[in-house]
């Protein structure tokens, strides 16, 4: 559903384009960790591989369609460690 005016869009687009790309990169990053802490907060107390595994479903399922390669991408994220 897109309910914004033509004309307002088109200036909201302008808008950001004005600014340099590197202040574009950085919004991007804080609507993302933005977006991941809101997917966070609607996710129950779990340990570290089951936050890893519900963040990558709620975050990236609909870009994992077939079933044999989200199952590698969970297993792959569940055995990931931090350095």
């Amino acid at each position: 559903m897109n309910d914004t005016p033509p004309d307002v869009d088109e200036l909201y687009r302008r808008m950001l384009l004005r600014r340099s790309p590197e202040e574009r990169l950085r919004m991007a990053c804080r609507m993302f960790s933005s977006a991941r802490a809101l997917a966070r907060a609607g996710m129950p107390a779990a340990s570290g591989a089951q936050i890893r595994r519900q963040m990558l479903l709620r975050l990236y399922a609909e870009d994992l369609p077939d079933d044999r390669l989200r199952e590698r991408a969970v297993r792959a994220i569940e055995g990931w460690r931090p350095r």
